[in-house]
């Protein structure tokens, strides 16, 4: 949500590419692909922020403590960030969602977008289920 240097992001694809391989991910068994190359995942949150609540995600804890760490106030994309996470469960019609605590709030967005998808367009989307990790 914030502007980079496109060399020092080309490098972070890279890096974090390779840290993904060396954990162990099997390109073989999986799929490994860059989501910035999907027009799809754009095109999602576009369709579910015309039905999202504006309120609803000037409520999010997230918002409201990296709003106050930018000067300018936050921007349109840290606003809507919350709803490209849920296109990003909703496009590929995810069932449950490994999340840590922090995110919780934005798994619950996905849900109620699902829902009120559902609710207006017919059975689409599965509501997605939070998998928390035990620390």
């Amino acid at each position: 949500t914030m502007p980079k240097e496109p060399a020092l992001l080309r490098q972070n694809i890279l890096d974090t590419t390779a840290a993904i391989l060396a954990c162990g991910i099997d390109p073989k068994k999986c799929f490994l692909f860059r989501q910035s190359l999907v027009p799809e995942h754009a095109e999602l949150a576009w369709i579910l922020g015309c039905i999202t609540n504006v309120p609803r995600l000037l409520r999010l804890p997230q918002w409201k403590m990296k709003r106050a760490s930018q000067s300018n106030g936050g921007t349109v994309g840290l606003l809507t960030y919350p709803v490209l996470q849920a296109a990003d469960i909703l496009l590929y019609k995810s069932t449950h969602v490994p999340v840590g605590e922090d995110q919780v709030l934005h798994l619950e967005l996905a849900q109620d977008i699902a829902q009120h998808f559902n609710k207006k367009y017919g059975e689409f989307f599965p509501v997605p289920k939070a998998i928390l990790s035990e620390l």
